[in-house]
C-alpha cells in the first residue's frame, strides 16, 4: 500500500498554535493540521479573533494548516473564507462533527445533521461565492447513524475539497466504538475525497481500520496521537527504543510548557492546558493513573515542573 496521508484533528484547548508548532519541531508523520474551531466572525475584514497567533501566518504554516469554523450561517462562513484567504490560507473546514450538547443543542456541529434542508440551503449559499477550498468534518448523525444518508446526496452536489467522517453519532460523544463498517459501506456513495477519523490509537488499530476502509488512504488522528505523539511516525514505519522514546517525549513536554509559558507571559494559566494534554499523554506510561494523580493535583508552576521531573525519572514509557 502507498504511504497514508495523515492529519491531526482539532481539540479545543489543546491543539492551538503553540502546540502545533512544538509538535512539528519534535515529531513527524502529520501532513496536515486543523485549527480548533472559530466562531463569531462578525466584521467583514477585521474579526478580532482572526488577528491573533492562532491564525497569524507568521506563527503558522499556511501550506499545512486548515482553519476550521463552527457555524450554520452561510454569510459568516463566507466572511471567514474571505479573511482566511487574505491571510494566505488555501482551504477552510466546516465543523459539523462537534458532539457536545452545548453546541449540538443549538443545531451546530453534528446537531445540524438531522436537518438536511438547512445543510442544503447553507452550502448552496456558500458555494455561490466561495473562492477557497471548502471541506467538511462530520459524524454519522446526531440522534441516529442513518441521518447521514440524507446528507450525502447534499454533499455530493457541491465540490467539497474533502469530507472527513467520524463514524459515531453525536449522542455517543466518544463512548463505544467507531462504526468502521458503516463508514466502509458509505464509501461508494461519496464523491468528495474521503478521510477516516476515529479510534486510531495504535499501529495495530490503524492497520485494521485501513484494511476495512480501502481504498481510502487519508486518515485523521486524534486522541491516539495526543496519548502517543510517536503514533504518526510509527504508522509510517518508525520504531524507537526506550531511552530514545523517553528523551524525545520529555523534550517535547518541556518545550511545549516553556513555549506556552512564554506566550502567556509567565501566567500559571498555562497549567490548565498542560493538564488537558496530560489527561491523554498519561497513557504513554506503563502506570497512567500514577502519572495522572501526580499531575492533576498541582496548582503552581514550580509544582508542575517538579511533577514532570518525577514522571520522567520514576515512570516507564510504553514501547
Amino acid at each position: 500500500m502507498s504511504q497514508p496521508i495523515l492529519s491531526l484533528g482539532p481539540f479545543q484547548g489543546i491543539t492551538d498554535a503553540p502546540f502545533r508548532n512544538v509538535f512539528k519541531r519534535h515529531f513527524g508523520g502529520i501532513d496536515k493540521f486543523y485549527t480548533p474551531f472559530f466562531t463569531g466572525i462578525h466584521k467583514e475584514d477585521h474579526a478580532k479573533n482572526l488577528q491573533g497567533e492562532e491564525i497569524d501566518p507568521r506563527y503558522n504554516d499556511v501550506e499545512t494548516l486548515t482553519p476550521q469554523i463552527l457555524s450554520t450561517d452561510a454569510e459568516e462562513i463566507l466572511r471567514f473564507a474571505k479573511q482566511c484567504k487574505q491571510l494566505g490560507y488555501k482551504e477552510i473546514n466546516l465543523n459539523m462533527g462537534c458532539p457536545f450538547p452545548r453546541v449540538a443543542n443549538k443545531k451546530r456541529g453534528c446537531g445540524l445533521l438531522p436537518y438536511p434542508d438547512k445543510v442544503d440551503a447553507m452550502l448552496k449559499r456558500v458555494f455561490e461565492e466561495i473562492d477557497i477550498k471548502f471541506s467538511v468534518k462530520c459524524r454519522l448523525g446526531y440522534f441516529s447513524p442513518e441521518e447521514i444518508d440524507a446528507i450525502i446526496p447534499i454533499f455530493n452536489k457541491f465540490p467539497l475539497s474533502e469530507l472527513i467522517i467520524h463514524p459515531r453519532i453525536g449522542k455517543q460523544l466518544y463512548k463505544g466504538e467507531a462504526d468502521v463498517g458503516r463508514f466502509a459501506a458509505l464509501i461508494p456513495f461519496i464523491k468528495a475525497p474521503l478521510v477516516y477519523n476515529g479510534d486510531i490509537v495504535s499501529v495495530g488499530s490503524f492497520e485494521k481500520i485501513r484494511e476495512a476502509v480501502q481504498p481510502v488512504n487519508q486518515f485523521m488522528l486524534g486522541r491516539g496521537l495526543l496519548a502517543n505523539p510517536f503514533l504518526a511516525e510509527e504508522i509510517c514505519g518508525s520504531a524507537y527504543n526506550a531511552p530514545e522514546r523517553t528523551e524525545r517525549l520529555r523534550n517535547y513536554v518541556i518545550d511545549l510548557y516553556e513555549d506556552r509559558l512564554h506566550h502567556a507571559g509567565g501566567s500559571p494559566k498555562v497549567l490548565g492546558r498542560m493538564k488537558e494534554l496530560w489527561s491523554y499523554l498519561m497513557n504513554s506510561f506503563e502506570e497512567p493513573l500514577v502519572v495522572w494523580r501526580k499531575i492533576k493535583k498541582i496548582n503552581a508552576l514550580k509544582e508542575y515542573e517538579e511533577a514532570v521531573e518525577y514522571v520522567f525519572t520514576d515512570n516507564k514509557i510504553i514501547l
